[in-house]
Formats: structure tokens, sequence, C-alpha cells
């Protein structure tokens, strides 16, 4: 994933968090809004999910989904990707199965 892909400040994460639609299933929470320009992806991971090295493998994971899957995802929206505590029983498969079909449940 490209820096001009992630959203960094917290604001923006607020923001998002609170101002847009969500998705939801067992292991995401996805809030989303309508993009002004291209379209970024937020990741954010809990503690209680691991201790540091399981919430960084997972966070690369999800960022590899992402990459692998830019033309299949929309780019005129801004994601928050929350990760919920059942993400460590998957597979990396499954979590892409997963992802790729909340993502696409968001439509115009």
């Amino acid at each position: 994933m490209k820096k001009k892909d992630i959203i960094k400040s917290s604001e923006e994460f607020t923001e998002i968090i609170n101002t847009g639609k969500t998705v939801k299933s067992k292991y995401y929470s996805i809030y989303y809004r309508k993009s002004q320009s291209v379209g970024q992806f937020g990741i954010t991971i809990p503690k209680k999910i691991g201790v540091a090295v399981i919430r960084n493998k997972t966070k690369r994971r999800i960022k590899n989904i992402i990459d692998q899957n830019k033309n299949t995802i929309q780019s005129s929206y801004d994601y928050v990707i929350i990760v919920k505590k059942g993400i460590l029983e998957l597979t990396y498969f499954d979590m892409e199965k997963e992802l790729l079909k909340l993502i696409k449940s968001i439509g115009d």
C-alpha cells in the first residue's frame, strides 16, 4: 500500500467513524464515506487481538489483500477497517474472502 492510500490522522479516523456509514461482520467493521479525491484506507486493530507481533501481522495481511484487489475495490470511498477478535481463527484466504465480501456490499 502506498502512503497516499493510507489515512494517518486520528481526526480523519474519528470523522469517518462518526459521520460515515457502516457494514459489519463477525470479523470486521468497515466505516466508509464518499471520498473527495482518491479513496484511502485506515486499519485499526485493538490491543485485545493480541501482542504487537500478531497485530502487525494482521495489519500487513489486510494491506496485502487491499493491494492485490485494488481493481475490484471502489476507489470513490474512504474506508476505516476495524478488526474484531475472531480474526485469529481465520486463514489468510478466509480473511480475504470475508473482507472482499464486505467491501463489495458497499454500493453507490
